[in-house]
């Protein structure tokens, strides 16, 4: 039961945290997919006319690049891609709540003994079979969503009139999966699966870092409660909201690299196309534009990631506690009223 309140957790924070972020999200993409080399407009901006005023650098920070995108397609242009996002975020955490309970037990089942827990190993592996399964079946969404993010409108119709005004309409999900059907083939839609298969260490590497600092801290207060302070607290909402936060902003860091190289090979740029493998694309990136080149967008991506992650360990902490309280006391009274 409490396994059960664990997944809804993630299911349910995954896609509140999805839907509020999404400008976040949407405009680290942007900057990711940005090849300062290429002498062409940046692949993420909208089609605009030849005479329109267009400035790369307007993208170096979060408040110049959210400024630049409202004031060009206004506040929904922050929620470019909407729709697919929250498709992704849904069969995401569908699929890998679905291995991840289903690699569970059959570990468990494969047992001689009685130990109905997971061994820290055990649960690495498990959560990296979920992940890898996840990324592999849930890939062709990212690439509609990139794809939707950073090439939101249908092409203009250039014999029309100059006189006349020409109304952009922004992709749906179906224009997008046409678009890259009659472009790139149905191969397209596995792009970035290399990157996005490492990226599943992000997680592994989160909640083990999570859990060496928790246990640390436990170790520390409980050090101060043998030497006779009995009022040293045990974990607070503040503790799991900061190390939910620390752990993420190590992981997303670490990992961050690989999620550049993602964005621009679901993007369908030149850039991308031109990545024969993850670490090709390292190397390109860091070869044409500077180890800085790995990081565009990673100021947006750590606040969305940062603040999704620690209220997600709170409110983790908050529902298993509850949960336990409720068992107890069902318990109570059944014994009370036998």
């Amino acid at each position: 039961m409490v396994g059960m309140s664990d997944s809804s957790v993630h299911a349910v924070a995954g896609a509140a945290g999805g839907c509020i972020a999404i400008p976040l999200v949407n405009l680290s993409t942007r900057s990711q997919v940005e090849a300062k080399s290429k002498k062409e407009a940046s692949p993420f901006l909208r089609p605009r006319p030849a005479n329109a005023d267009i400035d790369p650098a307007i993208w170096q920070s979060t408040r110049s690049a959210a400024l630049k995108v409202i004031q060009r397609d206004g506040i929904a242009g922050l929620y470019d891609g909407l729709s697919s996002s929250l498709l992704g975020i849904a069969v995401t955490n569908g699929i890998y709540y679905l291995c991840f309970e289903e690699a569970r037990a059959l570990v468990l089942r494969s047992r001689k003994g009685t130990r109905a827990t997971l061994s820290t190993l055990e649960s690495i592996l498990v959560s990296a079979f979920a992940g890898a399964a996840t990324s592999v079946l849930s890939n062709p969404i990212w690439v509609v969503n990139t794809r939707q993010t950073v090439r939101t409108t249908v092409a203009s119709d250039r014999t029309a009139p100059a006189s006349k005004k020409v109304i952009e309409k922004r992709r749906t999900i179906w224009q997008t999966i046409i678009d890259i059907l009659r472009t790139d083939g149905p191969a397209a839609f596995f792009h970035g699966l290399g990157p996005a298969l490492i990226l599943v260490s992000n997680p592994i590497l989160q909640f083990t870092l999570f859990e060496q600092l928790k246990n640390f801290i436990l170790r520390r207060r409980a050090l101060r409660l043998t030497k006779g302070n009995a009022n040293a607290p045990p974990l607070t909402d503040l503790d799991f909201f900061l190390l939910g936060a620390v752990t993420k902003l190590f992981a997303t860091s670490v990992t961050y690299p690989y999620l550049t190289v993602k964005a621009r090979m679901q993007a369908g740029n030149a850039e991308g196309r031109s990545y024969s493998s993850s670490l090709d694309g390292l190397r390109k990136i860091v070869a044409r534009e500077g180890p800085q080149g790995l990081y565009k967008g990673i100021a947006p991506k750590l606040t969305q990631s940062v603040a999704t992650a620690a209220l997600l360990f709170l409110a983790k902490e908050k529902i298993y506690n509850a949960t336990r309280k409720a068992l107890i006391g069902t318990v109570a009274k059944n014994v009370a009223k036998a």
